[in-house]
């Protein structure tokens, strides 16, 4: 459906404003997450090229007429909310006009390599003389300092290095069994959302404290912060736990089944429901065997109970099991591939999925953010704006310049 929000909400972050000098994922991210709450994010292309993402396609938006535009697919999913401004930050004149845009903004946030922006005046030492509370948001591989400081950090790395790897994929004595890199880039889309609450934190700071500060985010600390329970189990037992495809460390039954016109997912998180699951499938003697009686029992004897369990559940099809299990409340799921997902009544019902009016496409269809409050929603009536689509109004707009001084910036290749 078209999404038209009123335009009488109120926005949470209505009086914020962001400049947002990042690109591809993790950076973009965070300030999209800002614009859906009302942040005024002004993002900052290169001329000619613009963020990286917008050339990572095929799939591309498409016209009214079925044909590729020139959005791509990957950089529509994190820009939405945002006004594009072209600015060569190579040069003098550009570097002094974002500095002149930071005295007008209360964010700036940045995902360059350790240092690069000091040569051109834009870090955060130089633009808190600028605005003394600012809150500075850098986002790198593994953070200002440290021996791998100034690497270049990318999601798929930082999931190997990280240890994420090392559990996802299937178990190493079973076919296929190997380290697998998750579907989505989770280490990048969650440095993303730590640093969305961190920006927001430092200004709930900077409201009460009228002091700015410097935020490092790294993909890094950030992967390893996201291990969790593994990695808590790693420091109290000394073991680096290991894969096990569609099941779980500690929990037993919490994994995938194959039945007998496909798979479900059955999520066991108590003694309860593990009784319920058994007696459900016909095998309550299972639920009486001292053996499995209880979790930890059941994930020591792991090998012998999975393999009666999957025979239990063959017996049966996908949608009678689920139909089944639910109505004796254990948890349980199909396995949906992503058409199937925005085809969930669920899905639908919560409109999830929602259309903009975009400029060259018509239309653009995007995800909306998952947040929802009743006084202040998460929501957005722009599309990912086209490259340098707002950079006249920005700057007539904020810096108060005149035509003839944008084009003059133009016409020196500066915006």
């Amino acid at each position: 459906m078209t999404h038209s929000p009123s335009a009488t909400l109120p926005k949470a972050l209505g009086h914020i404003r962001v400049l947002d000098l990042s690109r591809v994922l993790a950076g973009p991210w965070c300030s999209q997450n800002l614009a859906d709450l009302g942040a005024d994010v002004i993002k900052i292309e290169r001329p000619g090229n613009g963020d990286d993402t917008r050339a990572w396609g095929p799939p591309y938006a498409k016209d009214d007429e079925g044909r590729d535009t020139s959005e791509a697919a990957y950089y529509l999913s994190a820009n939405r909310g945002k006004r594009s401004v072209t600015v060569d930050i190579a040069s003098l004149d550009g570097q002094a006009l974002l500095r002149d845009l930071v005295r007008h903004c209360d964010v700036v946030l940045e995902n360059f390599k350790v240092g690069h922006l000091k040569r051109y005046g834009l870090d955060y030492d130089t633009l808190k003389g600028i605005r003394p509370d600012l809150v500075y948001c850098s986002i790198t591989g593994f953070g200002q300092d440290g021996p791998y400081a100034h690497r270049a950090g990318y999601d798929f790395l930082i999931q190997g290095m990280g240890g994420l790897m090392s559990v996802t994929g299937e178990r190493d004595d079973l076919p296929g069994g190997g380290p697998q890199k998750a579907g989505v880039a989770l280490t990048d889309l969650m440095t993303g959302m730590y640093a969305t609450v961190a920006v927001l934190a430092a200004l709930t700071h900077r409201d009460r404290t009228g002091q700015g500060q410097h935020i490092d985010m790294a993909l890094l600390d950030t992967q390893v912060a996201m291990l969790a329970n593994m990695g808590s189990n790693y420091l109290n037992s000394g073991k680096p736990p290991k894969r096990w495809g569609n099941a779980h460390a500690n929990i037993v039954p919490y994994q995938t089944f194959a039945c007998a016109d496909g798979h479900i997912i059955v999520a066991t998180g108590n003694d309860g429901q593990y009784q319920k699951f058994v007696e459900a499938g016909g095998r309550p003697e299972l639920a009486n065997d001292a053996r499995f009686a209880t979790n930890p029992l059941r994930v020591q004897n792991r090998d012998t109970l999975v393999p009666m369990l999957a025979e239990m559940v063959m017996e049966r099809g996908r949608d009678e099991w689920i139909d089944l299990l639910e109505s004796v409340g254990v948890p349980c799921g199909p396995i949906n591939d992503i058409g199937d997902v925005f085809a969930n009544p669920q899905v639908k019902a919560r409109e999830v999925a929602f259309e903009l009016p975009h400029p060259t496409a018509g239309k653009v269809k995007l995800v909306r953010n998952p947040i929802r409050m009743s006084a202040t929603p998460a929501t957005s009536d722009k599309a990912p704006p086209l490259l340098g689509q707002h950079t006249d109004e920005v700057l007539g707009d904020v810096l108060g310049l005149g035509e003839a001084e944008i084009a003059a910036l133009r016409g020196k290749g500066v915006v």
